[in-house]
Parts: structure tokens; C-alpha cells; sequence
């Protein structure tokens, strides 16, 4: 298997040779393997290992054996303790993914701090296929069907052309050692139920069967590559980037032919995987919204409007006569004036006697209230945004100019009636919106 390795190192991976490596090792036997394969191809490499705190001894034990691996190989070896179950109720998550995310979390830091160029990890061709059972057993597009990628970002993983019989075969015959992970044995996970149940059953259909699925992996993963290619031709002409909003006309998604299949590749990365969400919005009413966990697209008249949701946090800044301070969203111009001018949407004017400095801009919020300038009596800003055709993108980004949290300003839409300029006003302050 060495001959291979390295050819397929210096064919397929060069960019690996004379840079700073750090192997994930476990302690189990893919792992160990991969060390031993690098260190036979004179790869500079250290050891990781995340102690995941969910064996007991077990567990110790294999942070133990690695460190012992780290001298024998004359390598270095970092390891990490998790309180993983904790971690796990803390984001609500199950304790696998919890693994997941505190070990690349722990990887990157790694590399940041001890400047490693790259990250690498042991899947082999038999977890792809694994990963490709379990995704067809959840339903999903082409690219959960293309199996793991070799390179992803920082994370190379060069033992995927390789079975797991073949890695089997090299340890023992070179009688390398390594630990069993005595969950791996446990049928109650997935995984675990597809490698000892199914995977098997299928390579006695054919005898080849793990060499034919990484064939039609690979035709699936040039297929995706098409998909991917065309659908950046299609967004760089349905999509257009205003500030931090998307704009895409809803009469040329209409014409997209297999709609679904458009769709889906279009909106997939910014959350949205439900077909026919984004299609019943095609046809909506004009203020209809859909929302994914990162993202609002909104119905406007021919548009579909995509924009990123963010943790409203609501924030105040202080106004003077000098004006807003630099950190301000909004700036305003503040000055004394003799007469009054047409007003404009980005421009007020008002009785100076009656506000009190410093003003304070901030966000809109539920319940919020103020009497619009020509108008007798008050109005709720929820039903004025409304009358006004705001969509919730355009409402989220609303700031308000307040005295003593008395709205003075929506800004740049309408001034309050109760500070305006009347015949006994000694000074006028003009307001005018410059951003």
C-alpha cells in the first residue's frame, strides 16, 4: 500500500510535500495507519487527539497510546480533553455532532496557533460509501450523493482512494498496533448499523462493488462539478446585488425549466432546501416571506428580495447640535436656521425650545408610537410602516430620532407633529439625513 500512498501523494496531493501537517489521530486503526504511511513518506507531521471524555478509561487509554505512538514515531502530539455531553446540551445537539464541532473547533486553533498548513484526517473509500447509504436513507441532491471531499478547505483527507480491507492489510503486515473503539461495535448508531449489516451484504453482490461505487462517485462528483458551473452563469445574470440585499426577478425564476431543480440550486447555500417554499412564493402576494435559519427572502411586486437575517440588537446613539458621532448608522446634520424651507423626506425642521440634548437615535421597536407631522392625534408606527408598504427588510433597518424616547423623526419618512415650528418659535433647527 506504501508505493500507492506516495504515488498518490506526489500525483494527486503535491501541494502536501514540505508543508507543516497535523494528522487527527484517534488511536484506531485508520488513524494510526495514516501516521505511519507519512512518516514512512518523510511528511512533516504532528499528532492530534481530541479526548472526548465519553469512554471513561476507555477513553484515557487512547489518549495514552497516541502519546505513545508521538515517541515512537519521534513526533510531536497535541491532546485535548471536552466535556462533550455538556457541550452537547448546551447547543442542543446530539452528541455526535457536539464531537464533530469541538474537534475541528480544537483543528483550527491548532492550526492558527502552531502554524500548520493543513489538517488530516483518515476516511478511507469504505466511510464514503457509508456517508453516501447514509444520505440516500435521508434523501438528498447530487452532492450529498458525491461522497466526502479529498480537500476541503484546510482538511485533506489522502486516504480516500483506499478500503478499508487494504489499510487492514498494511497494519498487519507490518504488525502496527492500534486501538479499539469498543462503540464502533454498537449497532444502536447508524453508522455503525450500515457498516456491519449492509456494506457487507453489497460486496457479495459484486466483488468489485467498493471499486464501482468510487467510479460512479467520481462521474457524480464531474456532475455536480456541470451543475455548480452552470448555476454561477445563471446567478450572475437573475441575480442582482444591491448593498447587502439580492434582487432576482420573479418572471425570469418563472422560466427556469426544471423549476425545482433551479430553484434548489440557487437558493440551497443560503439555507433554503425546501422546493416548493421558494415556488408557492413565486406566485405570492407582494410582503409574503420565507425564511431559512441565516436568511429572509421576501415577495416585492416582480421581485424576490434575499437578505441575510441578523440578531437584532437594539442600539442607542447621542445627538447633538454638532451632529451624530462617527459610529452612528445614520448621519445628521444639525444647524440653526432664520426661515423655514420645503421640507423634504431627508430634511425637518423644528422648535429647538422643545427637544432636549443630546437626542438619541435608535431602533424602531414593538409598541412604538408618535403623532405624524399633519396629522391630528397618534398613529401606531407598526400600522404607519404598513400604510407606508415597508417590507420587514426596510423596517429592520429604520431608525428613529427621539426626545425624552418621544419620537421627533422616522427617519427620512416623517417628522412628529409635536415638535414643529410654530409662530411663538424663537429657533429653528434644521435636521437634514446625509447618510
Amino acid at each position: 500500500m506504501f508505493p500507492q500512498f506516495k504515488n498518490h501523494i506526489n500525483n494527486n496531493l503535491a501541494f502536501l510535500n514540505g508543508k507543516k501537517l497535523l494528522v487527527a489521530c484517534s488511536g484506531g486503526l485508520d488513524s494510526v495507519v495514516l501516521a505511519h504511511l507519512c512518516v514512512a513518506n518523510k511528511m512533516e507531521i504532528a499528532l492530534a487527539h481530541c479526548n472526548f471524555s465519553l469512554r471513561g478509561k476507555e477513553s484515557d487509554g487512547d489518549a495514552e497510546f497516541v502519546k505513545q505512538l508521538g515517541e515512537n514515531l519521534d513526533i510531536e502530539v497535541f491532546v485535548e480533553h471536552f466535556e462533550t455531553k455538556q457541550y452537547a446540551e448546551d447547543q442542543r445537539i446530539s452528541v455526535q455532532m457536539a464531537a464533530r464541532e469541538l474537534r475541528y473547533q480544537w483543528f483550527e486553533e491548532l492550526l492558527k496557533i502552531e502554524g500548520f498548513d493543513f489538517v488530516l484526517t483518515a476516511h478511507h473509500a469504505d466511510d464514503s460509501l457509508e456517508t453516501f447509504i447514509i444520505n440516500l436513507s435521508r434523501g438528498t441532491g447530487i452532492e450529498g450523493l458525491s461522497g466526502i471531499p479529498e480537500v476541503n478547505g484546510n482538511v485533506v483527507r489522502p486516504l480516500l482512494k483506499f478500503s478499508r480491507q487494504e489499510i487492514l492489510e498494511f497494519a498487519q503486515d507490518n504488525d502496527i498496533t492500534w486501538r479499539e473503539d469498543s462503540s464502533n461495535a454498537e449497532s444502536k448508531y447508524l453508522r455503525n448499523k450500515i457498516r456491519h449489516e449492509i456494506v457487507p451484504k453489497l460486496k457479495e453482490l459484486h466483488k468489485t462493488m467498493l471499486q464501482n461505487f468510487l467510479n460512479t462517485q467520481n462521474h457524480l462528483q464531474q456532475t455536480d462539478a456541470l451543475a455548480i458551473n452552470h448555476l454561477l452563469e445563471v446567478k450572475g445574470k437573475l441575480f442582482q446585488y444591491k448593498e447587502d440585499q439580492i434582487f432576482i426577478k420573479v418572471k425570469d425564476l418563472l422560466e427556469l425549466k426544471p423549476m425545482e431543480a433551479y430553484l434548489y440550486g440557487l437558493f440551497k447555500e443560503y439555507g433554503f432546501t425546501e422546493w416548493d417554499d421558494i415556488k408557492h412564493l413565486l406566485h405570492a402576494m407582494s410582503g409574503k416571506q420565507v425564511f431559512s435559519k441565516t436568511h429572509c427572502l421576501l415577495k416585492d411586486r416582480e421581485f424576490l428580495i434575499l437578505s441575510e437575517l441578523k440578531n437584532r440588537v437594539n442600539q442607542e446613539f447621542p445627538v447633538y447640535l454638532e451632529g451624530t458621532p462617527a459610529e452612528s448608522p445614520v448621519t445628521l446634520k444639525l444647524e440653526p436656521v432664520q426661515t423655514l424651507e420645503n421640507p423634504e423626506k431627508k430634511t425637518i425642521f423644528l422648535d429647538k425650545e422643545k427637544l432636549n440634548f443630546p437626542l438619541v437615535l435608535r431602533n424602531w421597536e414593538k409598541g412604538d408610537y408618535f403623532y405624524p407631522f399633519g396629522m391630528k392625534g397618534k398613529k401606531k408606527l407598526s400600522k404607519f410602516f404598513k400604510d407606508e408598504k415597508l417590507d420587514l427588510i426596510s423596517k429592520e433597518k429604520q431608525w428613529l430620532l427621539c426626545s425624552n424616547d418621544e419620537i421627533v423623526w422616522v427617519v427620512g419618512k416623517r417628522a412628529d407633529e409635536r415638535f414643529k415650528v410654530e409662530d411663538s418659535t424663537q429657533e429653528i433647527i434644521k435636521i437634514t439625513q446625509l447618510t
